[in-house]
């Protein structure tokens, strides 16, 4: 029967109807394969794991601070990325120094030099109110933020992770009665101390940072939208030094060296050096000697060490075995040194070599393995750093430094750097590759060269001028910025600080 022209023109209409929705589908499928490889391309940003470390000096087997110590999982992260021998905190006391990192901001340009709650950070302080915290700078560009433990001093602020373990109040768990040291209180009544040593408790799983840990270990097993920033803050090694049995048996007594000790260390040094190392509530070296407990203090610190250490390698292996292993850059760091009978204490509070500097590496894409950089850098620079590493634009807040060319194994041909670290208002120290210099807010200076006196037992700001052209070379990196005491940070625990604030502070 003879097709209809009718009956022949639905068809061709039929045919190009068909056609078109298939030319439509193959678009629609084109379109969603585009928005996946988009989405995908936005999954593969680095992702960022920040290990924070409370009070952890150069005790570690990768910088050789001690014969001692048992870090296996800290050498083998530095190993696999870039480790800065000689890089030093803003301030060697908790609040200031990590206050410093998280607003990229030195000690000297926000008032902030003791103690401060991480919610009053940037509250009635008009340098901080408008500042842009590193986490929260992640969270504004479409990161999702994770943290637990000692991050900022308390926690961290509210509102600025998307996921938060919180903190355990505290340093404990601790014995019903301390086991050695009850501390000592000025007549003044100017604080206490928590310092305390020995085996306790029986179990890990009786320790907070035990805890802190798998709670990032089992973030650290999920595939992610976004990338993420996990924020991971260890207490350990903060005193009270107790961490269960097995981590003192792994140093034996018998083996344990205490660190290098001069009697007459503090002879050649300032007043003001004195004043503000005045700590009444700490152990002195001279009665550790006399009481026959150095040999354990030193044990009890590093078996917090090596505490700390096998969580952080039960951590790195979440992140080896887990699906985010190739686009994470890590960082871990400490807030500052501490003293283990150097000048003739237990304690950071300083501005000499023992209280500042402290562990930083990195580690991930963009990281060149096996680096080991011996110039000065500040744990300053890890905000900067952190940003250029994951792609994102710079903020122009930051008063740090970044590293990136030293992690690329570039430090060859770069121009000297310099470590500066504050103690309170106007009390700085600047160091270079090998010299320190101090200088006090009364004009007082101490001077070291570590070529000749890794110790720094000889005050060289005593020869009565022969170091002035050194000593003026370094002065001229003193921060330029004096800021008044912020109105919410202020330090106790030291007759100087108490009266430091009051002399120092806008109101």
């Amino acid at each position: 029967m003879p097709i209809s022209i009718n009956q022949s023109n639905a068809r061709v209409s039929f045919k190009n109807l068909i056609f078109r929705l298939i030319a439509v589908s193959c678009l629609v499928v084109l379109f969603y394969a585009c928005a996946e490889n988009k989405m995908e391309q936005v999954d593969k940003r680095l992702n960022v794991l920040m290990i924070c470390i409370d009070d952890l000096n150069d005790w570690v087997g990768c910088m050789n601070g001690h014969p001692n110590a048992k870090t296996p999982n800290i050498d083998k992260l530095a190993a696999a990325g870039a480790l800065f021998t000689n890089a030093h905190c803003q301030a060697p006391l908790c609040g200031p120094s990590r206050a410093s990192v998280m607003t990229g901001l030195r000690p000297s340009s926000t008032g902030i030099y003791g103690m401060i709650d991480d919610d009053k950070i940037k509250q009635d302080n008009p340098v901080t109110a408008d500042v842009v915290f590193l986490p929260e700078y992640f969270k504004n560009n479409g990161y999702h933020t994770m943290g637990i433990g000692k991050i900022f001093h308390g926690h961290a602020p509210a509102n600025i992770l998307d996921e938060s373990g919180g903190r355990i109040p505290g340093f404990g768990p601790s014995p019903q009665n301390k086991f050695v040291w009850n501390g000592r209180i000025n007549k003044a009544g100017y604080g206490n101390t928590s310092t305390d040593w020995g085996a306790f408790p029986e179990s890990d799983t009786l320790m907070p940072d035990y805890h802190s840990a798998q709670w990032a270990i089992d973030r650290l097993k999920k595939d992610y939208q976004q990338p993420f920033f996990l924020a991971v803050g260890f207490l350990r090694p903060h005193v009270p030094w107790y961490v269960p049995p097995k981590w003192f048996d792994l140093h034996p007594l018998a083996d344990i060296e205490t660190p290098p000790y001069l009697k007459e260390d503090l002879d050649d040094l300032p007043a003001i050096a004195l004043e503000i190392d005045d700590m009444p509530m700490m152990p002195t070296t001279e009665w550790a000697i006399r009481s026959g407990e150095w040999p354990k203090m030193i044990q009890a610190y590093l078996a917090c060490i090596s505490f700390v250490d096998f969580y952080i390698g039960e951590i790195l292996n979440a992140l080896e075995n887990g699906p985010n292993a190739e686009n994470t850059v890590v960082v871990l760091w400490s807030d500052h040194g501490y003293r283990m009978g150097e000048k003739n204490t237990f304690a950071k509070h300083c501005l000499w070599e023992e209280a500042t500097n402290a562990p930083l590496i990195f580690t991930g894409p963009g990281v060149q393995k096996g680096t080991v950089v011996s110039a000065p850098v500040e744990m300053l620079s890890i905000y900067p750093t952190l940003l250029e590493l994951c792609g994102m634009e710079s903020n122009p807040q930051n008063e740090g430094a970044s590293l990136i060319p030293m992690l690329a194994g570039k430090a060859d041909g770069l121009p000297p750097s310099y470590a500066i670290t504050t103690y309170g208002w106007e009390n700085h120290s600047v160091r270079s590759e090998y010299l320190r210099y101090i200088r006090y807010n009364d004009g007082s200076e101490e001077f070291y060269d570590h070529r000749n006196d890794p110790n720094e037992w000889n005050n060289l700001a005593t020869k009565e001028g022969q170091f002035r052209k050194d000593m003026d070379e370094l002065k001229a990196f003193l921060p330029q910025k004096k800021a008044p005491y912020a109105v919410h940070s202020s330090y106790s625990f030291n007759p100087y600080f108490i009266e430091d604030k009051k002399k120092h502070s806008e109101n």
